[in-house]
């Protein structure tokens, strides 16, 4: 007995209080100061004289940890395997400080750290904190850190130089705030700079039965913040193994930093014991005359490096604007709102990287982006154009397409043009196009309901277009590929290059033919005019495409053309119209509503304009309202009107593109409808 009492008052004497953790079951444990502390030190951390723990000195580039040696038991296995085990609730507190000889300035921070292992041999110093290597981390890695980070990394996506964030098996942090705290009244908040030489204190707090991890910063000596810094959903019980080692770990780059951790508490299951400030070890002072003598040698450097920088900054700024250059006339002022700078949409694409190419065609290429800034997801097709001809024209009906406004059609949100290229920006649909759905025979497929609440979703925008809008719209390039899924799988008729504006109460214009091969209406190609019942024809086309899983032409045994309209059309009449519906639904499907949806794609492809229904009509049959009429006896297959044409419509189909190709016309075309080819 009077030997533990010498040691304890030895302990006392040396500025450290502890209370051990025995056992990993008892997981509580409180460093006053650190001078009989027993820590696994590796690199540069070390315990000085006076009980302060430091984990960096002013050696460049390289690392140091500390850690408890005693691995606790963070997962509450109570006879479960691992996969199924409960993560602990568990709490520390430690008052830390960033100490260097430059107002303001430091190098990297420092991070609390919840790991499997304290052998971090193979981990980088500098911006990744001695935690991971170069690749940034891994599920396998079981890693939790709550960084105090004084330099801003983008390729971590650090939010700035000053912030306190929560990681996980990654040094980009799940989320992260800037260094501060909240008043007493939850809204009054108060900047801290980390590497103020002042001692701060933080508290890590996770609720293993709300899977909750909280996060609270504040001054040393002042109460703990009633509302934490960073509060975070999160489960670790997926993150964390069964036994863990917790500790710190810092490293240095090139601006010399200390990083000093001057108190420590831990408990599972309960809340960390209190530190007491009195018995916590003083930080060293700043010596002024050190900082003058530093200042001194590294002035007349600086001032070399300033003119260095500032021809550096010079040559950057004018390779910069040629990079990022931009075709702009005065008339586009008026579209300014619609209006993209290149520069947004190359940070957002990543350079317009192939890791990001969501397709590619004669079309031009299609990029996933993410917007700086908003975070909003886009699409940006990139297309040539020649500006010397109609580009005014076609960017004002852009521009008006932009002002379209429903829940079925992918927004087109602007333009951006670039030497011969031009850009167009549109919301980004997280499952891609419907025919990935429909023909690849190794991915996923759509039962029915789905299917049939796309159809009646594309018929809805379908009568915004032609009907609601305040000018009537012909899309002129509906099928499946232009159908886009959102992450609800609700389909949006997107893609508008081809569209065409005008009033309504007035006839459309003609214009060149424009569309694809197998969803061309008989009289567009004879008149060249895109009217709604052409848009009706395409509709009724996409309608089988959908129920039978089969494009609109394809080749048959004999290496002949097998029309998709015909084939449905020869079922009907003999009675057997259920056998078109695609065999991938095996037989799981509403027989009323496939036929009725059958029955209303083969009148929408009637080759009299006159009997196809208006898509009012369309709708009301797909929602029960009315009953599909039957066919009427007049109605000619289309590859009997084809051999009936005598104005070129059989010459023009044997010349055709293959199946699924969007074309620009029969004859030339001209540059507005050249810009922007369907998918």
């Amino acid at each position: 007995m009077p030997a533990l009492l010498l040691l304890l008052l030895l302990s006392l004497s040396m500025g450290g209080e502890l209370v051990p953790c025995s056992s990993a079951g008892e997981g509580q444990f409180a460093f006053q100061g650190f001078a009989a502390a027993n820590l696994t030190l590796d690199g540069l951390a070390a315990v000085m004289p006076n009980g302060l723990l430091a984990l960096t000195n002013f050696t460049l580039q390289t690392k140091g940890h500390a850690f408890n040696p005693t691995p606790l038991r963070f997962l509450d296995v109570n006879g479960a395997t691992n996969s199924t085990a409960v993560a602990r609730s568990f709490s520390t507190s430690f008052v830390f400080a960033i100490v260097s000889n430059y107002d303001g300035l430091s190098d990297q921070g420092l991070a609390f750290v919840v790991a499997p292992t304290t052998n971090f041999s193979t981990a980088i110093a500098g911006q990744y904190l001695g935690l991971l290597d170069a690749t940034n981390g891994a599920a396998s890695d079981h890693i939790l850190a709550v960084e105090l980070d004084t330099i801003m990394n983008p390729e971590f996506r650090d939010i700035n130089s000053n912030h306190v964030g929560i990681n996980v098996n990654s040094l980009i942090s799940r989320k992260a705030k800037p260094a501060g705290y909240y008043g007493d009244d939850g809204a009054t908040f108060r900047d801290l700079m980390l590497n103020s030489r002042e001692p701060m204190q933080v508290w890590v707090d996770y609720d293993g039965q709300a899977r909750q991890l909280n996060v609270t910063l504040a001054p040393a000596h002042e109460p703990k913040p009633r509302y934490p810094l960073l509060s975070e959903a999160i489960d670790l019980s997926s993150v964390l193994t069964e036994t863990m080692y917790v500790g710190f770990s810092s490293s240095s780059g090139v601006v010399s930093t200390h990083h000093y951790v001057l108190g420590w508490s831990f408990s599972l299951d309960g809340p960390a014991p209190p530190l007491d400030f009195s018995k916590l070890p003083a930080l060293p002072r700043v010596g002024s005359k050190h900082r003058s003598m530093v200042l001194a040698l590294v002035l007349p450097l600086a001032t070399v490096l300033i003119i260095a920088a500032v021809l550096a900054a010079a040559s950057f700024f004018v390779w910069r604007r040629r990079r990022f250059a931009e075709v702009r006339e005065d008339w586009e002022d008026e579209f300014g709102p619609h209006r993209f700078a290149y520069k947004d949409l190359f940070r957002a694409t990543d350079g317009f990287k192939n890791g990001n190419l969501l397709g590619a065609g004669g079309f031009g290429k299609v990029y996933k982006g993410v917007l700086p800034g908003s975070n909003l997801e886009i699409a940006v097709k990139r297309v040539s154009h020649d500006s010397r001809q109609g580009i005014r024209e076609f960017i004002a009906e852009v521009v008006t397409i932009g002002r379209l406004r429903h829940r079925n059609l992918a927004q087109l949100q602007g333009y951006c043009r670039r030497n011969g290229e031009l850009l167009l920006v549109y919301d980004y649909m997280e499952n891609g196009s419907l025919d990935k759905y429909l023909y690849n025979n190794n991915g996923p497929t759509l039962d029915w309901p789905q299917r049939y609440w796309i159809i009646k979703g594309v018929a809805s925008s379908l009568l915004y277009l032609h009907e609601d809008w305040e000018q009537v719209v012909i899309h002129r390039d509906i099928k499946a590929s232009n159908v886009l899924l959102d992450k609800q799988m609700n389909g949006r008729l997107g893609d508008f290059g081809l569209a065409r504006l005008y009033d309504h109460g007035t006839d459309a214009q003609t214009t060149h033919v424009v569309g694809t091969m197998g969803y061309l209406a008989p009289e567009l190609v004879r008149t060249g005019k895109a009217t709604p019942s052409t848009d009706v024809f395409a509709f009724g086309v996409f309608l089988l495409e959908v129920v039978c899983g089969r494009r609109p032409i394809e080749s048959g045994q004999h290496n002949n053309r097998v029309v998709l309209v015909d084939w449905v059309l020869e079922h009907h009449r003999n009675g057997s119209i259920i056998d078109t519906v695609d065999p991938r639904l095996m037989g799981k499907f509403n027989t009323d509503e496939v036929t009725l949806v059958l029955k209303l794609g083969l009148l929408c492809t009637h080759p009299s304009p006159n009997v196809r229904p208006p898509v009012q009509k369309v709708m009301q049959y797909l929602d029960g309202v009315q009953l599909v009429p039957d066919l009427p006896s007049t109605y000619m297959s289309y590859s009997m009107l084809v051999l009936m044409e005598n104005e070129g419509f059989d010459s023009y189909i044997m010349s055709c593109p293959p199946p699924g190709m969007t074309i620009c016309s029969v004859s030339d075309v001209s540059s507005a409808t050249v810009l922007l080819d369907g998918r």
